[in-house]
């Protein structure tokens, strides 16, 4: 199946149906954040660098790195965010940017093969970001509208990220390299969001065999408990095809349902990944609270464990 390759310097991720869910950490965004916007636009970094360590530190494999600030440099401000977030720490980033001129900026200083976010199916975009992922080697995601706006039809989305996946072929992009958006609607407002989303995501793996990524907290816009629906919505989402998601690690409920995923789809084996984050450990004070029974029971329990 379909691999989409994205590194750092030091560092691989492959997003790929046969691999575990990639989770592109998103906090790194002023979009909504005035005090991170407020110290962005002074080249205060301290809070990029203390989001991109504890987003790394909860799991995320992939980071996403945004500077739209409104009347700011953001060419600039870009920048100098991969630049800062590379220097300590080692995983991709996902360049993401509404400004060819930022998103070029960005890929001049990354070191690696970094995601492109994004282009969409208006011309006037596939035109001006599509030469630049070529020229920087890089993958792209490829958000499923165009001039029409958002279609609530999953099929007419369908159509638009063909479209792209085409076009960017045109440049020499391989469709490994594109990773399509298939973009999720807050299903308080359609009703019919989950459906048509699922839909989709099967289309894309089935026929077209292209990875997707999306931003899971949309689908939650307005209701209670967000996290709670954002966790239920990403297990389904990757049941039926979802390789990734810009995303927030660091609630509980999100890991549990991308590393619970994983399990079930198969691209856990042995549950080592969940076993890893999740399995108690005996602490000193519990081990000498049980005393030598206890200590000689969970040896004996340990050793049927290993003959079974």
């Amino acid at each position: 199946m379909t691999e989409t390759v994205i590194s750092s310097a030091s560092r691989e991720v492959i997003i790929g149906f046969d691999h575990p869910f990639v989770m592109i950490g998103e906090r790194i965004n002023p979009t909504g954040r005035k005090i991170l916007a407020a110290e962005m636009a002074v080249g205060d970094f301290s809070r990029v660098e203390a989001d991109a360590r504890a987003q790394v530190e909860a799991g995320a494999q992939m980071l996403d790195v945004n500077a739209g600030i409104p009347l700011a440099d953001e060419p600039a401000i870009l920048a100098r965010a991969i630049q800062l977030v590379q220097s300590i720490t080692d995983v991709p980033l996902s360049i993401d940017s509404s400004i060819v001129a930022a998103l070029e900026a960005g890929l001049a200083v990354y070191k690696g093969k970094a995601l492109v976010n994004s282009v969409t199916g208006e011309e006037e975009r596939l035109e001006s970001v599509l030469p630049l992922v070529k020229k920087y080697g890089a993958a792209v995601v490829a958000i499923s509208n165009d001039e029409t706006g958002i279609s609530e039809d999953p099929d007419v989305r369908f159509s638009i990220a063909k479209k792209i996946v085409e076009r960017a072929a045109d440049y020499g992009i391989p469709a490994c390299d594109v990773i399509v958006d298939p973009l999720v609607m807050p299903i308080g407002a359609i009703n019919s969001a989950g459906r048509q989303v699922m839909h989709l995501l099967q289309r894309l793996r089935t026929e077209l065999k292209v990875n997707s990524t999306c931003g899971a907290s949309n689908v939650s816009f307005g209701l209670p408990n967000r996290n709670g629906f954002n966790a239920a919505f990403l297990t389904m989402a990757i049941g039926a095809g979802l390789t990734s998601a810009i995303t927030n690690p660091l609630h509980a409920e999100i890991m549990q349902a991308c590393l619970g995923a994983d399990v079930m789809m198969g691209n856990d084996p042995n549950c080592a990944r969940w076993i890893r984050k999740y399995r108690e450990v005996p602490t000193a004070a519990a081990a000498a609270a049980a005393g030598p029974e206890g200590a000689g029971r969970g040896r004996r329990e340990g050793g049927h464990r290993r003959r079974v």
